[in-house]
């Protein structure tokens, strides 16, 4: 744990250094396009923070493959390898997008060619745990066409949801999170080396987005652009296909006792096919009503629109910052109750939770929607926007400008909206004039 937590902070400082130089070198190489009707932001922000992430995935694996145990990692398993060539790939195609704006076409046949790229070196699905089946073999085909999809789904997902300053790195930084636990769970407490590699993928990981984070949050000072959100998604990708098509589930050796205790038992052989849809389900909810909502239009799946879930909860009422918050919350309940589910199943009290934080998810959610009234004890507690008496005299300043005449020559009414009985510009003119 002491090697993992190195690398994870050793990638986070790199990346964290490296964001401020890499700022001023988007600024100097005009990566900064200019502001489109989707778009959150009020003023123009350099891209290519994706180049710091790079650096920072570099220095995490290279400090990696020195330590003592997590070197064995390099040692045994190639897949260190194809994540950092598939990494390299697109990166330099999201680099590329982000300075010329690439077509969505060439970019998704680069996600396709780097995923292809992972498969040729071996980080590819060799089977499948199905419930009441068992473990399924793939063939090479099979198994190459599900690797692609899933890498290809991912990264997608990520990039849809990178619409808000420091929301796709906070989701993923959450799901990196959840995955590290169940990874290293599946490889410390059953002793499966196999899980290593994946395990090592989300400390990396979560390294890469804490040290990008600082410099992301509203008000954002650079994006990550293409090249970073394709960047992190693909890791994540790797770590969930890692896991899932490389572990056998008959190595877990939990196929023993009554059927009942047997189906609590095998959940972790199941997780693995659950956890990578649940630690992207709302990049992936996003993504699929975006594809429904644009073909239903007559639209390409791939044109752009504000009919994101962060561009309906600005719509809805919600500040930058509470709609980030909002859409971490909902993340990490969703990764991590399905991690706690895979640790004990049988529990109800896990159920409930999972219950009674969706409520309190959806009562912020539709907060925006009730104007509530804080009591006169209140009301040097509550924000301004809630009490009694600013509100009352807001109402009352509105309501004397709509009645009041503005008499003409009275300065100081809004400003710029005073007229004078002799205009000003004349006689500067006259004054020029005379010079």
């Amino acid at each position: 744990m002491r090697e993992y937590l190195l690398t994870l902070c050793i990638t986070a400082a790199v990346t964290y250094l490296l964001t401020g130089p890499v700022r001023k070198f988007a600024i100097v190489a005009g990566a900064m396009p200019e502001i489109r009707a989707r778009d959150v932001h009020r003023e123009p922000t350099p891209r290519l923070g994706g180049i710091a992430m790079f650096f920072g995935l570099c220095a995490g694996l290279l400090v990696a493959d020195h330590l003592t145990n997590l070197s064995e990692v390099f040692e045994k398993s190639n897949e260190p390898r194809a994540l950092l060539s598939g990494a390299a790939l697109i990166w330099l195609i999201g680099v590329l997008d982000d300075k010329f704006e690439i077509d969505a076409l060439i970019k998704l046949g680069g996600q396709m060619i780097a995923a292809g790229v992972m498969v040729m070196q071996g980080l590819t699905i060799l089977w499948l745990p199905i419930p009441s089946v068992g473990s399924v073999a793939l063939t090479q085909w099979q198994g190459t066409l599900l690797t692609v999809a899933l890498v290809v789904i991912t990264i997608n997902a990520v990039n849809f949801v990178d619409g808000l300053d420091g929301l796709a790195a906070g989701m993923v930084c959450i799901a990196a999170a959840a995955f590290f636990l169940y990874a290293y769970r599946i490889w410390y407490s059953y002793g499966i080396e196999a899980a290593a590699p994946a395990t090592l993928f989300s400390a990396i990981l979560m390294g890469m987005c804490i040290g990008f984070l600082p410099h992301n949050m509203h008000p954002a000072r650079i994006f990550m652009g293409d090249s970073g959100s394709m960047l992190i998604g693909l890791v994540l990708a790797a770590g969930a296909i890692s896991i899932t098509g490389q572990i056998d589930p008959d190595a877990l050796k939990l196929f023993a006792g009554s059927e009942k205790a047997a189906v609590h038992q095998t959940v972790p052989v199941y997780i693995p096919l659950l956890l990578p849809l649940t630690i992207i389900a709302v990049p992936a909810a996003d993504l699929i009503s975006a594809i429904v909502r644009r073909t239903w239009r007559g639209q390409s799946p791939f044109a752009a629109d504000r009919g994101h879930l962060h561009h309906r909860l600005l719509e809805i009422g919600h500040s930058h910052s509470r709609a980030v918050w909002i859409m971490y919350f909902w993340s990490a309940l969703i990764a991590f109750g399905s991690l706690a589910y895979s640790v004990n199943s049988a529990s109800m009290w896990i159920v409930l939770g999972v219950v009674f934080l969706s409520a309190i998810g959806l009562v912020l959610l539709l907060l925006p929607r009730f104007t509530p009234r804080a009591p006169m004890w209140a009301q040097h507690i509550v924000p301004p926007r809630y009490r009694r008496r600013r509100r009352a005299a807001a109402a009352e300043c509105v309501e004397v400008e709509q009645r009041a005449p503005v008499a003409v020559g009275v300065a100081g009414v809004n400003g710029a909206t005073a007229l004078s009985a002799r205009s000003s510009v004349p006689e500067r003119r006259k004054a020029e004039s005379s010079r």
